[in-house]
């Protein structure tokens, strides 16, 4: 009884090694054909920032990057000289303003045209798709330049325009009352299209029967619109609001192409008053304000994940 056997339980275990050898292979392949970007992300990724990480505790500055060993190790003082940056928290202020007025302007037109491109637009619809969305593709230092001459005060479109109403257009970008409102619109302008498209193919994903049932049960237009259509647009929502907050916290080329952050720093933006602290050669400090950065968009993203989470 036991010789039957025996070769039956040689044959498993045969195959078990056969799979375990097979799964290392395919394992020691899948590395292979992986290999290259693990070192490209090493490279150019993890090893800044890990780099970005040592920085912010030192006191690093561009001086030091021929003797480094004047570099010196000054623990949390970079984060306790941030709370008391007055230029960092106007900069703070500009940011969290910029989103709280870009992301709900472009959350809601991208909507209403991805509702007039899915219901009400059946010609050239591709052709309006194409051009809502050519901003979203096109270059942000070119379309910022393009919006400066439009907002320029003497030889801009828009004041040119208004010229021929008879009316005296502002300084749209040397006007601390009209410059960040004016690089909000050019952002919403910018990011719509890319809205636009994730509700539009969100819209195409509801099913027809839904909206016959509520049309049988009497709901209106509003009725379904509210009962039926929001709902389950609800995923999308997600979506485009925390890509566009992350997005939108880092906003750089408006303020360093069309003001500088002028006028008056209320238009400095958190990325750029790195960028302009980095480039005044204070490398430790700057690191600093970049995890700052880093953990307000981490923080904000949580939040929003929390409170559509259920939903």
């Amino acid at each position: 009884m036991a010789t039957a056997t025996l070769p039956e339980s040689a044959r498993r275990a045969a195959g078990a090694r056969a799979r375990s050898s097979d799964r290392t292979r395919r394992a020691v392949a899948g590395w292979v054909f992986a290999l290259p970007f693990v070192l490209l992300y090493a490279a150019f990724e993890l090893f800044p920032l890990i780099v970005s990480v040592v920085m912010s505790f030192t006191d690093m500055r561009s001086t030091d990057l021929r003797d480094p060993l004047n570099i010196n190790t000054v623990g949390l003082d970079n984060f306790a000289r941030i709370l008391g940056d007055a230029k960092f928290w106007q900069a703070t202020w500009n940011t969290l303003v910029f989103v709280a007025f870009s992301v709900p302007f472009t959350l809601a037109i991208g909507l209403a045209l991805g509702i007039a491109l899915n219901s009400g637009v059946r010609r050239l619809r591709a052709v309006f798709r194409i051009g809502f969305y050519l901003p979203v593709i096109s270059s942000g230092v070119a379309v910022a330049v393009i919006w400066r001459y439009l907002l320029s005060t003497d030889a801009g479109l828009i004041n040119s325009a208004l010229r021929l109403a008879g009316i005296d257009g502002p300084a749209w970008l040397n006007d601390t009352r009209t410059a960040l409102p004016s690089l909000i619109a050019m952002a919403v302008w910018r990011h719509v299209g890319f809205a636009m498209v994730i509700f539009l193919a969100a819209l195409q994903g509801i099913p027809r029967e839904l909206y016959e049932a509520a049309e049988i049960d009497g709901a209106g237009r509003r009725q379904a619109f509210r009962h039926v259509t929001l709902p389950l647009l609800r995923p999308a929502v997600l979506f485009i609001v925390v890509i566009s907050v992350i997005g939108n916290l880092q906003f750089f080329e408006e303020p360093f192409i069309m003001t500088q952050g002028g006028p008056l720093d209320t238009t400095t933006s958190i990325s750029y008053q790195i960028y302009t602290t980095f480039g005044f050669g204070q490398y430790g400090y700057a690191a600093a304000m970049s995890w700052v950065l880093f953990v307000i968009i981490a923080c904000l993203t949580l939040l929003q994940f929390r409170l559509m989470r259920e939903k």
